[in-house]
């Protein structure tokens, strides 16, 4: 927990809630151990997509499919989600609440590595969520610029590991210190590049929002 438990219940607390689906999935994941984005990230993500009124939309890491739903609920309805997931087991699960959902002309699945499909994407996306392997972020990073439209932005989940991430190296566990190095320098990365304007918040698992801005 990054920030006061008591206050982070508190928030939570005032929040209105997701859809019964919504929360039906949430349960379902909660139950088989799938992590999905964590309740101030949802409200977070709310607030996002009405601010900035996205119209094409880029998920790395689908999971079961949670966050790309949240989102084209919030969304504006002409909104397009492509969302990207390489588990074998998740993804049919995925495509079955997309189903049920009735949103499956607005919420492509594509299936596989997310470095090469992203290496193929082509087009601009208003927002790209990232939420996939952390240890990946910065080697997708390029591609992700490349199709982030000027004026677009990009939130970064899990960017701070639990408050791990400030912590020196060895004070972390030996098997978490290649994770550890790796989001340090994603997110040093973010707040130095020429192209972006980051701000990293301690919400959920911490979480990084950054705006193309040439």
């Amino acid at each position: 927990m990054i920030v006061d438990e008591r206050m982070a219940a508190f928030i939570d607390l005032l929040d209105k809630g997701n859809t019964p689906f919504l929360d039906e999935i949430e349960q379902y994941a909660g139950e088989a151990r799938i992590p999905v984005i964590r309740r101030p990230v949802q409200s977070l993500l709310k607030f996002l997509l009405a601010w900035a009124r996205p119209k094409s939309i880029l998920e790395v890491g689908t999971a079961i499919g949670f966050s790309a739903l949240l989102m084209s609920e919030y969304a504006p309805e002409d909104c397009r989600i492509t969302t990207i997931e390489k588990y074998e087991k998740r993804i049919p699960i995925a495509r079955e609440n997309f189903q049920r959902a009735g949103k499956e002309e607005r919420i492509t699945l594509l299936e596989g590595d997310a470095a090469e499909i992203l290496e193929e994407l082509e087009g601009a996306y208003d927002l790209v969520f990232m939420d996939a392997a952390k240890g990946q972020y910065l080697r997708f990073l390029p591609n992700i610029l490349r199709l982030l439209s000027n004026g677009g932005l990009l939130v970064s989940d899990n960017v701070l590991q639990d408050g791990d991430v400030a912590e020196s190296r060895f004070a972390v566990a030996r098997r978490d210190r290649t994770i550890h190095a790796r989001m340090r320098e994603y997110l040093y990365e973010l707040k130095h590049h020429p192209q972006l304007e980051t701000c990293i918040l301690p919400v959920g698992d911490g979480v990084a929002l950054s705006v193309k801005t040439r």
